[in-house]
């Protein structure tokens, strides 16, 4: 059976939508695995990169700052991505929301509460100035890009086309609701299973 690894949103976690209903479409067919990510940036590539050693996935899906992730890992670990609405500039969504805030779905340690602060975004940047370093020819077709057309938040198709060559788009906006992931996400993430696999 094959296995795929979602990567969640900044404000989401393992229980966020896109990650049930993917888990829900593949249900029987393959493993999705939806983990928790760290908040921190350095700590939740370091987590990504244990848990991919561990569990081997065939496939990478990032949404928003999961896909931030899934890009840089992905030509790295030799593992295909599709990036969802993929956010290239976090340190700019971070600066307009320094404070409190609480996750907007459940997280498994129970904690909802998290704090954006100057620290935090510096972090991001020193991860973003060097955000497509691992960029290589042999990933520009395994690396795929998905677009909502209604998105408010992330407008990176022109920077991702720099780096790869497959684009998509879908009617919908930032983070995908039930229905966009069993009619985009999933058929597309049958394409790559198949074609970046043979």
């Amino acid at each position: 059976m094959k296995k795929i690894l979602f990567l969640h949103g900044f404000y989401a976690s393992g229980q966020c939508v896109p990650a049930l209903a993917l888990r829900e479409s593949f249900e029987g067919r393959a493993e999705v695995l939806t983990p928790d990510l760290p908040m921190h940036p350095k700590e939740a590539i370091r987590f990504i990169r244990e848990l991919i050693d561990r569990e081997k996935p065939d496939l990478l899906i990032g949404n928003s700052c999961g896909s931030f992730y899934a890009q840089m890992i992905a030509p790295v670990v030799g593992i295909p991505a599709i990036l969802g609405n993929p956010h290239f500039r976090m340190t700019e969504f971070l600066r307009q929301r320094i404070g409190n805030h609480q996750y907007k779905s459940p997280r498994k340690d129970g904690n909802q509460h998290f704090v954006i602060d100057e620290a935090l975004i510096e972090e991001f940047a020193g991860l973003e100035a060097v955000q497509f370093n691992s960029c290589n020819p042999q990933f520009k077709d395994r690396v795929w890009g998905l677009f909502g057309e209604q998105d408010t938040l992330a407008h990176f198709e022109p920077l991702f086309l720099e780096h790869y060559n497959n684009s998509f788009h879908f009617p919908g906006g930032h983070t995908p609701t039930a229905e966009e992931v069993h009619s985009w996400y999933v058929p597309l993430a049958e394409k790559m299973l198949i074609e970046c696999n043979k």
